[in-house]
């Protein structure tokens, strides 16, 4: 069976590449972006990840039958042998504290992204590119200005 520490491997490593004695633990770009997509959108507030663009090709991915959420879709990250540096894109729901929202979303990628790779997040660079107005369908429908 296979051993499920491979995190402990990674948070007391007997040099700075991640080695010891067992083997080397080496965390892909892809990994810490899902595990930081994840936990930004966990915190409440967040509407979307991603910019614009990102945001529409991520909206015609999931039509496509058997197309699922692109979970690192707005996270950038750079990783190195025992740190990870994060930028999130985002979209805000209206009437949220942006500055509140950004301490949360920090919370939680730093927590989310340490204790499951055991990397030290050194920064949590939020960028909110849209506040999302919910107008759902109880919003007053205006006559069209012409016929």
């Amino acid at each position: 069976m296979a051993d499920t520490n491979a995190s402990q491997t990674r948070t007391a490593p007997s040099d700075a590449s991640g080695s010891t004695s067992q083997g080397r633990t080496i965390i892909s770009d892809t990994v810490v972006s899902k595990i930081a997509g994840i936990a930004t959108r966990e915190v409440s507030g967040v509407h979307d990840l991603g910019g614009g663009a990102a945001r529409a090709v991520g909206a015609l991915r999931e039509r496509i039958p058997g197309g699922r959420v692109n979970q690192s879709q707005g996270v950038g990250v750079e990783v190195g042998e025992t740190q990870a540096a994060i930028d999130i894109d985002i979209v805000a729901e209206y009437g949220i504290a942006i500055a509140d929202l950004a301490t949360d979303i920090r919370r939680n990628v730093i927590s989310s992204v340490e204790r499951m790779t055991g990397l030290d997040v050194v920064e949590v660079n939020v960028t909110v590119h849209d506040v999302y107005l919910d107008e759902g369908d109880d919003a007053p429908t205006e006559a069209p200005r012409v016929q």
